[in-house]
């Protein structure tokens, strides 16, 4: 019994010498196949960097070979290995040598298998954003790139194409109908491609829906576990030394980076190179403009410059730059911002001792804030050719005749001559000045035919329009005087003192009023003065009617409500239109045809219908202050003098306003005229010329009038700065008359 028991404790301590010895074996093998298999990894990560690789030739160690041959084997003694493992402790102490190798052998069978598990690929079945998504236009919507033929970009940059031909609802049926894995299909808007999810991806969904974990072997209730605890440790948790190979340089690695360096030296290898943009992305604000970023854009304004420096902000100016006391406390009374520089000058002997500037800082801010918040306006210039913007007018000898040339002067005045007047016949000519006398001058030879001293300035002259009477109203201080000048044939003089001896029955009906109606005597009979009309103010304009029966006269004053009187010769009797007048009253005048009269102030024109007696239209001048008015002989057009140089033409039936503003004068306009007959008109202004320009109107009143300056006429001479006073047209010939502050009346014909 003792020798059985003891020899049985000799088998135990063998068997376990023997399992010591061979699990030392399999570590050893362990490590060295571990150690093997890195380095056959990183030979052939190596030699798969490049295919044109100069290291591609290099040899095996033959270990391959070798690991073949014991698998073998391993093979072949398998089965009895299994057989063996369950055998007593005697037959274990009788094993066989060829035994024990083939247990080695299947050992590091399983070694190998273990360690060809943990070789695949750690990346194969990783599923992070940046591997899996080939678009990488990131997290945008995808309705940006419907209008567009790809739909993103891949890692190189290059454009992701949208399907040709894109799924409409019938293949979408079809697709339906026929597709079995269709309803766990997805597209993929970020590549525009349809995706078939797997069956771990259909599960991985349904988790999710649930309201579960993704990973199935997540084990949300297992117990925490406290790494730390709450007592301070003087010692580390682990003592364990640091490896070798932290602090030693691979030299695996260095052999690798060796070879990468090679081949990118080489050519083999082109590594990705990335686009530095932050060029583009950082600019300076107030750059050169042709450089700067801001150049590209269309509209973009570039920052107005500074102005130089001048001898003001020299160190040493001259001394007229300097302030004096006097200026300097001015300068210091002033609003920083009325003053005219922001800073005093100063004089130092050197460069050295100026002082820096305490508000640089201040100052540069306040320009920066000024170009950021001040809004400024681009101007589009426009390539035009100038003579595209003419209007395209008739040559002017086309519009002929029109007067040209001065042909006769009229001499005899010594005084402005303030007014002329044509008779309707137009032989005879008359003018008023402030010589105070009135003179009657042929029109032909410029004799003078009668001279009537009235004794005062005589402001404005007009001839009787009807052809069968000879009578002149003429304005004298607060007098209009109807003088009967006895140049015409006898019929028309007789049937002139007819008429003014026929009156004298209608003295009887006057009424004791602001206006008295009286008869001359003696040597004013004699001089050919009939009748007297005696006004509160001063008279400044007399207007005939159309007919000859009523005479207008205009008082300009503001503090009464008389400033229009209208008198009518058949019956000597004398009205006041308005009750009051709505502003300082210039000049008036009678419709051509229709019963309207013209009243203008300082700004507009009133229209008053005499027969409804209402006001019809009010013409705005624009203009500061009307001087003159004339009515185109069909009456449906007006145009203003003022004397802030404008013309104002007025077109009735188109609107209220002016058509055209004419400002062809340097100065006031004094007096504007029509002819009766040519579509002409003219201006005579203190610049001591008259422009002739043509009007012509036409019958059909969607066509506008044409307007075409032709003519300047020269020859008057500045006198007392006055130039020109009254311009009138003769009745029939297109000739015109001027009289101007040189005493002198000049035809142009």
């Amino acid at each position: 019994m003792e020798e059985s028991s003891t020899r049985s404790e000799d088998m135990k301590n063998t068997e376990k010498k023997k399992r010591k010895e061979e699990e030392e074996e399999q570590e050893e093998e362990v490590f060295s196949f571990s150690k093997k298999a890195a380095e056959e990894e990183e030979e052939d990560e190596d030699q798969s960097d490049s295919e044109d690789s100069v290291f591609s030739g290099l040899e095996d160690s033959g270990s391959d070979s070798e690991d073949d041959e014991d698998e073998e084997e391993g093979e072949e003694g398998g089965s009895h290995d299994e057989d063996d493992d369950d055998d007593d402790d005697d037959d274990v102490k009788a094993e066989p040598q060829q035994t024990q190798k083939k247990k080695k052998k299947k050992k590091k069978q399983e070694v190998i298998k273990a360690a060809e598990e943990e070789k695949k690929d750690e990346y194969e079945h990783d599923s992070s954003d940046e591997e899996d998504i080939r678009n990488t236009v990131g997290n945008i919507p995808m309705e940006w790139y419907k209008d567009f033929p790809h739909i993103g970009y891949d890692l190189d940059g290059k454009k992701i194409f949208k399907p040709i031909r894109n799924k409409d609802e019938l293949d979408d049926f079809l697709d339906k109908m026929e597709n079995p894995d269709y309803w766990r299909t997805v597209h993929d808007k970020q590549t525009g491609s349809d995706i078939t999810l797997s069956d771990e991806q259909v599960e991985l969904v349904n988790r999710l829906q649930r309201g579960q974990f993704g990973d199935v072997n997540f084990n949300e209730y297992q117990p925490s576990v406290d790494f730390f605890s709450k007592d301070v440790m003087i010692h580390p948790v682990t003592n364990r030394p640091a490896d070798k190979r932290s602090f030693i340089p691979s030299l695996i690695e260095k052999e690798k980076v060796s070879k990468l360096v090679h081949a990118i030296k080489m050519g083999w290898i082109k590594p990705r190179r990335k686009e530095d943009d932050s060029k583009g992305r950082y600019y300076d604000l107030w750059a050169n403009e042709d450089s700067s970023i801001l150049a590209r854009h269309r509209m973009h304004l570039p920052a107005p410059k500074t102005p130089l420096p001048g001898h003001q902000e020299s160190y040493n100016p001259p001394p007229e730059y300097l302030f004096t006391d006097e200026e300097r406390a001015l300068w210091e009374q002033q609003d920083p911002i009325d003053r005219k520089l922001p800073f005093v000058p100063q004089r130092f002997s050197s460069l050295r001792q100026v002082p820096a500037f305490p508000r640089f800082i201040h100052e540069r801010f306040e320009r920066c804030l000024d170009l950021y918040l001040c809004p400024r306006q681009r101007k589009m210039r426009v390539n035009v050719n100038p003579e595209d913007l003419i209007p395209n007018l008739p040559k002017p000898k086309d519009l002929q005749p029109f007067p040209t040339t001065q042909s006769l002067v009229y001499r005899g005045h010594s005084g402005l001559v303030r007014s002329i007047s044509v008779s309707p016949s137009g032989q005879w000519l008359a003018s008023g000045s402030d010589d105070g006398s009135i003179r009657f001058w042929e029109v032909c030879s410029s004799r003078c035919m009668k001279t009537v001293q009235v004794g005062g300035a005589v402001k404005s002259v007009t001839w009787n329009p009807n052809p069968s009477v000879c009578l002149l109203a003429v304005a004298l201080d607060s007098v209009v005087l109807i003088l009967s000048p006895c140049l015409a044939d006898r019929q028309v003089v007789s049937a002139s003192e007819r008429l003014l001896i026929g009156q004298q029955e209608a003295d009887t009906t006057e009424g004791a009023g602001p206006v008295t109606w009286s008869e001359t005597e003696g040597e004013e009979l004699n001089q050919g003065i009939r009748l007297k009309i005696q006004h509160p103010k001063a008279v400044h304009q007399v207007q005939w009617h159309a007919k000859g029966d009523y005479l207008a006269s205009v008082m300009p004053d503001h503090s009464s409500h008389l400033q229009v009187f209208i008198h009518q010769m058949s019956k000597r009797r004398s009205q006041n239109p308005f009750r009051k007048n709505k502003g300082l009253v210039q000049c008036v005048s009678f419709h051509p045809i229709r019963p309207y009269f013209f009243v203008a102030t300082q700004r507009s024109v009133r229209i008053y219908n005499l027969v409804k007696q209402e006001m019809t239209k009010k013409l705005q001048a624009n203009s500061k202050w009307i001087s003159s008015m004339a009515v185109h002989p069909g009456g449906d057009h007006v145009i203003c003098g003022s004397y802030d140089c404008r013309l104002s033409w007025f077109d009735l039936d188109l609107s209220t306003k002016p058509y055209k503003m004419l400002r062809h004068h340097k100065k006031a306009v004094r007096a504007v005229a029509f002819h009766r007959l040519y579509p002409l008109f003219a201006s005579a202004s203190d610049d001591g010329s008259v422009i002739v320009c043509h009007g012509t109107v036409y019958n059909d009143l969607l066509q506008n009038p044409l307007i075409v300056p032709v003519k300047v006429l020269k020859g008057h001479v500045m006198t007392h700065d006055l130039g020109v006073l009254d311009v009138t047209f003769h009745p029939t010939q297109p000739w015109i008359f001027s009289s101007g502050s040189d005493a002198t009346i000049r035809l142009f014909t």
